[in-house]
């Protein structure tokens, strides 16, 4: 199905470098940081490095079955068109309905710790007024939704000015921590090992809120069709921006290990967390300049989120599995600009409504594990579909079927494992709003699928077949976009 304005996405506006930007902006290392570093000490204590590590990997096993997925279908919508492929099309929409969901969610789970941490550069207090740093967040998302709707071009730009800044002051504090040395705990090696885990269980809920924590970097998938030669870029570019977040998130771990007790980071709570490890550094100007970080990286990941979820929307209603105005491109700026702006609209009503959960604190812990559900639901059904689309060159070398066999489906299986595991120790609020928002995209899957919509007659995807010349199944996406023709086999990134 055609678009509704008849024009597409702009190709080939983004590079390598560009691509890689996104992923680490995507992935927000200083806002996830901020708003998880509180939550995963008191969910796992001192084990907060080792939850971050063993959920690094199984998450580099979906990394890689995206980037082989995105080889054979280069598609706005990601897993959304991938696993609907590979698997079946109603889990497809599910994923696509996760990821909407949960990008939708963090319109407000990072806004607000934006207005929070604003308003704390000029008096601590007003912090926790929620009203007020609600009213200060939607500013900043309302900003950032205007970035948004310029295109792809504008974003990146001011993602390599914000992004960098924030890496900096980033790696300045971790190399401030090294030199400072222990004050709450001397390092040891078993924070990277299961002894500070409360059971399988409490390892399951460390792992969840890890997940969140990477979440992000596949916003790669989701540009492809404006990504040059995006077969292979989106795919490494996750890879490398995996990598990145990665070793950033386990330096600052750490840190708070030495520097602060978990008494003193629960206490405090996900908006002080920043400011408390700043302080301890570099007492004065340490806490605003890590406070300035978490801005910076809030606003970077809020500009690839809303990238994210308005593809995602864009793919959907070309396909005509949503409202087909979803669809719709504006002729200047080659952004679809009806699902931006219905997700902003969407999302201002949630900040309001937000305000009912209490504090700033209470809103972020219950967000941030419903989120996490979300995306451990669509990242083990995009890692199983790249296993099934690649199925019958498994067995072709020993590195195809351990990276694109044994990996991805380890990976698949472990986000489906904290999946269900999860469910019996997350707080009813999170559970309801990660299960019913699932729940609730069974009404318009059904609603298109009875109308007839082409997306719930797919043309299979698998390895052997595409890569050997098959036409994509998007008229829309132009041709450049699709595997060509007289290309080698190519698997690895």
């Amino acid at each position: 199905m055609r678009n509704t304005s008849g024009r597409g996405l702009r190709p080939n506006v983004l590079g390598t470098f560009d691509t890689v930007v996104m992923a680490v902006a995507g992935s927000a290392p200083a806002y996830s940081l901020a708003a998880t570093t509180a939550v995963l000490v008191g969910a796992v204590g001192f084990a907060a490095p080792a939850a971050l590590l063993y959920c690094a990997l199984p998450m580099l096993g979906i990394v890689l079955a995206f980037g082989r997925l995105g080889r054979l279908d280069v598609n706005a919508g990601a897993a959304y068109s991938w696993v609907g492929r590979a698997l079946h099309p109603f889990l497809g929409f599910l994923c696509g309905w996760a990821l909407v969901v949960s990008t939708t969610l963090f319109m407000v789970a990072g806004s607000l710790p934006a207005g929070a941490l604003t308003l704390s550069l000029f008096d601590p207090a007003l912090a926790h007024d929620t009203w007020l740093a609600t009213a200060v967040g939607a500013g900043w998302f309302l900003v950032m939704l205007l970035v948004v709707l310029g295109g792809a071009r504008l974003t990146v730009r001011a993602q390599m000015v914000i992004t960098g800044v924030e890496l900096l002051i980033l790696l300045l504090f971790v190399l401030g921590a090294v030199v400072r040395g222990g004050a709450a705990a001397a390092f040891d090696w078993s924070w990277f090992g299961f002894g500070h885990f409360d059971g399988v269980s409490g390892f399951a809920s460390g792992a969840l809120i890890a997940a969140f924590s990477y979440w992000g970097w596949d916003v790669t998938g989701n540009l492809s069709e404006e990504t040059r030669d995006s077969r292979r870029t989106a795919g490494f570019a996750a890879l490398v921006g995996v990598g990145v977040v990665f070793l950033l998130f386990e330096a600052f771990t750490v840190a708070v290990n030495v520097v602060l007790s978990a008494e003193e980071v629960t206490a405090r709570g996900a908006a002080d967390t920043v400011s408390l490890l700043g302080d301890a550094i570099w007492p004065g100007v340490g806490g605003k300049l890590l406070v300035v970080a978490v801005m910076l990286s809030t606003v970077a990941t809020l500009e690839t989120t809303l990238i994210q979820v308005s593809r995602t929307l864009f793919a959907m209603g070309r396909d005509r599995t949503v409202p087909a105005a979803f669809g719709a491109v504006h002729r200047r700026w080659n952004t679809p600009w009806v699902a931006i702006c219905v997700v902003g609209a969407v999302a201002l009503a949630l900040f309001v409504a937000a305000n009912a959960l209490g504090s700033v604190g209470d809103i972020l812990s219950g967000a941030v594990s419903a989120m996490g559900l979300q995306i451990a639901f669509y990242y083990g059904l995009a890692g199983l579909a790249a296993v099934v689309a690649y199925r019958k060159l498994l067995l072709s070398s020993v590195r195809e079927f351990l990276l694109g066999g044994v990996w991805p489906l380890l990976g698949s299986a472990f986000m489906l494992w904290i999946f269900v595991e999860s469910l019996a120790e997350l707080s009813g609020p999170s559970v309801v709003i990660g299960l019913g928002g699932l729940a609730a995209g069974l009404i318009p899957m059904t609603w298109y699928w009875r109308r007839g919509s082409s997306y719930y007659r797919p043309a299979k995807l698998d390895a052997v077949r595409t890569l050997a010349g098959a036409e994509g199944r998007y008229p829309d996406v132009p041709r450049q976009h699709r595997p060509d023709a007289d290309e080698p086999l190519a698997t690895d990134f």
